[in-house]
């Protein structure tokens, strides 16, 4: 994996955090409570946001078809560890975790893995 996908694989994931971060912010306004969110579901986010994007901008920043697979791939092996991680995370804060958090940590954990496994 080139430090140029690694730069965008961040960037869209901290993409993902903000716009978590926007909807319970309109969710409190609105009175409602968000429900559970999953690291699970966090991976699947992430994957549907890269398809969209390779869709939209792919060719101009630089992604290749190969890119989504092996993103696919990876998130298919990292799956037990990352579920693992957020876990673990979960274990040791004192409130429940919001989506923002659970993407947070869910993402903190791909990246490591990946860092693992492709150093």
């Amino acid at each position: 994996m080139t430090g140029h996908e690694i730069g965008l694989l961040k960037e869209y994931m901290q993409d993902l955090v903000e716009q978590a971060r926007q909807e319970s912010a309109a969710l409190h306004v609105a009175g409602y409570e968000p429900g559970d969110y999953t690291s699970e579901e966090a991976l699947m986010d992430l994957l549907a946001i890269l398809d969209d994007r390779l869709e939209s901008e792919g060719v101009e920043v630089g992604l290749s078809e190969a890119f989504r697979h092996r993103m696919w791939e990876i998130c298919g092996k990292s799956r037990e560890f990352v579920m693992e991680s957020v876990w673990l995370e979960g274990n040791l804060r004192p409130s429940p975790a919001t989506k923002e958090d659970t993407r947070q940590v869910t993402y903190k954990a791909l990246m490591k893995y990946i860092e693992d496994e492709f150093a």
